[in-house]
């Protein structure tokens, strides 16, 4: 992979004000359009209910599922178990296959496998492979899976039993993940997972999550460095947002300004990796401004679009495209 940003650029777009800012927007957009043309696409998977004038989502199209229903071992801070419980809890393999059997004949043509976290940051999958072969086998969806921090072995089941794309957020502080995760690991925990999966011939779709750390930048230019390592088919920038009900509810996020600094870097980092900017992110005029931004820095995707960026990439000229699937799968694009 060939690297259009040099090391000691870094800290000056991360110092960057926001008109010195502009250059680096400007260039990153070039690499883009240079490698993926004027291309976009715009996802809105059927777990958050979403319309707009352009598109609205279907239900059940592409779900996201629980493996240990609302349990987490770890409640994080930022999330503490809330998101859980807006996926489909099936905490047996039999609740799985029963549940994507329903959901196949609703319709859905694939799904996000997810679930909370053991004491070690694992999920219980290993107990669900054969679930996951028999739904691959029979029913043809698409099967994405959210790992957590994983090993080699299970790694290579998830690929023979046929998943589709790996799923795992890359955090590069242990500060972080001490602090918000209150998981007792290191970076290099997570640098073996993503390792594992890279070595078990998995499609990788690595995350990272600007402003874990209080709202602050902290770790993620070394989880874009660790992911460079390891072939990700796609890269995923994702954005802390306080959650009601959480202990980091009151916590300020990332500005746009800050998100947009990291999708640029990861822009100039993976030139030739379609990049996208998830889900998880700020709401209301936040969002606005980092979508923006977004497809200025040259994103290839983003999940549930303000009307603003859509409105934006038809004026700059994209080709723009709507999809019911997780924006992780934009790498099938290209």
């Amino acid at each position: 992979m060939k690297l259009t940003i040099l090391r000691m650029e870094y800290d000056k777009i991360l110092n960057a004000n926001v008109k010195e800012f502009e250059k680096y927007l400007a260039r990153a957009r070039v690499v883009s359009l240079r490698n993926f043309g004027k291309k976009m696409f715009f996802y809105a998977p059927s777990f958050i209910y979403y319309k707009t004038a352009y598109y609205q989502s279907r239900p059940n199209i592409f779900p996201t599922i629980s493996i240990t229903g609302s349990a987490c071992s770890l409640k994080c801070k930022h999330c503490y178990g809330k998101v859980l419980r807006t996926m489909y809890p099936a905490t047996t393999p039999e609740e799985l296959v029963e549940l994507c059997r329903k959901l196949r004949d609703e319709g859905a043509i694939g799904c996000l496998i997810s679930g909370g976290c053991l004491p070690d940051g694992s999920l219980p999958l290993d107990k669900f492979i054969d679930a996951i072969t028999t739904i691959k086998r029979e029913f043809g969806l698409i099967v994405a899976v959210h790992t957590g921090v994983i090993k080699l072995e299970t790694a290579k089941r998830l690929k023979e039993a046929g998943v589709d794309s790996a799923l795992l957020d890359i955090i590069g502080s242990d500060d972080t993940i001490k602090e918000i995760y209150n998981l007792n690991a290191s970076v290099r925990d997570f640098e073996n997972s993503l390792k594992a999966l890279h070595e078990a011939g998995m499609s990788i779709v690595p995350h990272v999550l600007v402003g874990l750390h209080y709202g602050k930048l902290k770790g993620e230019i070394n989880a874009l460095r660790i992911i460079s390592k390891y072939s990700p088919s796609a890269v995923i920038i994702i954005a802390f947002m306080p959650i009601r009900g959480t202990p980091m509810e009151d916590v300020a996020p990332p500005s746009p300004l800050d998100i947009a600094k990291i999708i640029v870097i990861a822009r100039l980092m993976f030139p030739n990796v379609p990049l996208a900017l998830g889900c998880m992110r700020p709401k209301g005029e936040h969002r606005v401004k980092t979508d923006l931004f977004a497809i200025k820095a040259g994103v290839n995707a983003i999940a549930f679009p303000t009307e603003e960026a859509i409105m934006e990439a038809k004026r700059l000229g994209y080709e723009c495209s709507f999809s019911p699937l997780c924006c992780s799968q934009v790498y099938r694009e290209f």
